[in-house]
């Protein structure tokens, strides 16, 4: 019986990782209804009889994203907010533009792995590993590359190039969410208290504040 027991758990236990993340559809096609209020895990679906060609289609990711910022860096996503075909399907795709020497600051996303490739120039990569290890797994990558960003994993790129570079990034989910490090510590809403950062990072209170004030 014991035994018996222990193999319902495993089965249990293996289904629950299987769907851990976003469900198979249940149908062909659950296209997103952004004007529906329904609160689901998702997006409700429209009607089936009311979708159009339009709903499955993105046009734009042949469109430079603009680069002149703080970071020198731009992503352009097409998610299930830009694409409501995707709703369900757990996937979705970004452009990502950098200007020389730009950085798409090291960040996270919470609900899909990555895998990232070079269409243009050359991008130094890298994720760093979980506590306690925290390693750092980089790679320079050229025209061509692929690379893949593990779920959940803090990451980067950064153009070492002299020209302009751009990748192309395909998420397993259709809204996988992102968590830059550097906003989400120093610009949260309201403010995380400076002396636990302070704290946290081992460095002068001023200085947490002075990190604040950019964010």
């Amino acid at each position: 019986m014991a035994k018996f027991l222990l193999l319902l758990t495993l089965i249990s236990l293996t289904g629950f990782v299987a769907y851990a993340y976003e469900p198979s559809p249940l149908q062909d096609f659950c296209v997103g209804d952004a004007s529906i209020s329904a609160r689901v895990n998702g997006l409700t679906c429209k009607n089936p009889t009311m979708v159009l060609a339009d709903d499955f289609h993105f046009s734009g990711l042949h469109i430079a994203g603009n680069t002149s910022n703080a970071v020198g860096s731009r992503v352009t996503p097409v998610t299930v907010a830009q694409l409501p075909g995707l709703n369900t399907l757990g996937i979705s795709i970004v452009r990502v533009d950098y200007a020389p020497w730009g950085i798409n600051p090291p960040h996270t996303h919470p609900r899909a792995t990555e895998i990232l490739t070079v269409l243009e120039g050359s991008l130094l990569v890298g994720f760093v590993t979980s506590n306690p290890e925290n390693r750092l797994i980089t790679k320079v990558l050229h025209k061509g590359d692929v690379f893949v960003f593990p779920v959940g994993l803090v990451h980067f790129q950064r153009n070492v190039g002299k020209w302009n570079a751009i990748a192309i990034a395909a998420l397993s989910s259709q809204n996988p969410g992102v968590i830059t490090i550097a906003n989400t510590v120093f610009g949260s809403n309201p403010v995380i208290d400076s002396d636990i950062l302070a704290k946290a990072f081992q460095v002068e209170k001023s200085t947490v504040e002075q990190l604040q004030s950019k964010f």
